[in-house]
């Protein structure tokens, strides 16, 4: 199992990625390994030695991604055809993204419960689903999809009608809209006083301190509403048991890929420059390959 993960400079994130990596291979009865593919070490080619250095010829490249964007889509595929060259005789098979699943909205309903336990909440409470934002109208939807998930069977007219949400909205940190800022003043506008920002990130890093920042900036100019900011997902049981399923996926082929909104795939309006365009990996700092540029290819196997 090779668990492919973006990077980030922040340091809490990248030992939390470490821990997930381990508790893997705790569970796991074959070889796992993690790298990542810009920004900080452990980078993948490294991970990819390793495997391949231990006699693997094949392997299960699992991305530890949310939404299938830019970074699952092409740069990782990218990067991976990178490592087929360098590693003769290697092959591997993809796994899809990891959301949106039933086990990461049971988690995301754990980190709500904790930063605003159920019996606290009142009809004018609402979640502020954060995600990262992308110039990938796909992922920006993927988002959206998993904040209606949330919200069904948790709003007021859900089964728990005595504490069920206002609503769940959706926000991005970057790149897209709206903003933090913009949702929680929808939130506000819909009639809401306490307001659980739930990033919806796996691991701590820079955006999710941003979405942080951002939210409790909100909440100091608007002291008519409780503003809370949970916890991202995290190392966790939970998480594993959604990668070992994405894990046997990949071995079996059952991937169950949507590709009827992808960019790269179908011209949608503003996008069209996209189609069939080139996916080449990033330039990790760590990797020999100092001058960062890939082999370009087709996204098509990334699907």
């Amino acid at each position: 199992m090779l668990l492919v993960g973006h990077g980030t400079r922040d340091e809490a994130g990248v030992a939390e990625f470490g821990r997930f990596v381990e508790r893997l291979r705790r569970r796991m009865t074959v070889d796992v390994a993690g790298g990542f593919i810009e920004l900080s070490p452990p980078p993948l080619t490294e991970a990819v030695a390793d495997l391949y250095g231990n006699g693997h010829r094949s392997l299960a490249a699992v991305p530890l991604v949310l939404v299938a964007a830019g970074h699952g889509k092409g740069d990782i595929p990218g990067a991976m055809a990178r490592e087929l060259v360098r590693h003769p005789g290697l092959s591997y098979r993809y796994g899809r993204p990891l959301g949106p699943h039933p086990t990461l909205l049971a988690l995301l309903q754990e980190r709500l419960d904790a930063a605003l336990p159920n019996a606290d909440r009142t009809p004018d409470t609402a979640v502020l689903l954060v995600g990262r934002g992308s110039t990938d109208p796909d992922a920006n939807a993927e988002v959206h999809k998993v904040a209606r998930l949330f919200w069904e069977g948790r709003g007021a007219s859900g089964p728990d009608q005595g504490h069920g949400l206002l609503c769940v909205e959706p926000a991005f940190i970057s790149l897209a809209r709206p903003s933090v800022t913009e949702g929680l003043e929808r939130c506000r506008r819909l009639g809401a006083r306490r307001v659980v920002v739930l990033p919806y990130f796996l691991f701590p890093g820079v955006l999710p301190d941003r979405v942080a920042d951002e939210a409790h900036a909100y909440g100091a100019a608007h002291t008519d509403v409780d503003v809370r900011v949970a916890d991202v997902i995290g190392d966790c049981d939970g998480l594993a048991d959604v990668v070992a399923e994405r894990y046997e996926e990949a071995l079996s082929g059952d991937l169950r890929m949507n590709c009827d909104t992808c960019v790269y795939r179908v011209a949608l309006p503003g996008f069209e420059d996209r189609v069939g365009a080139p996916q080449t990996p990033h330039h990790h700092p760590d990797d020999p390959s100092a001058h960062g540029h890939g082999h370009g290819h087709g996204h098509a196997h990334a699907h």
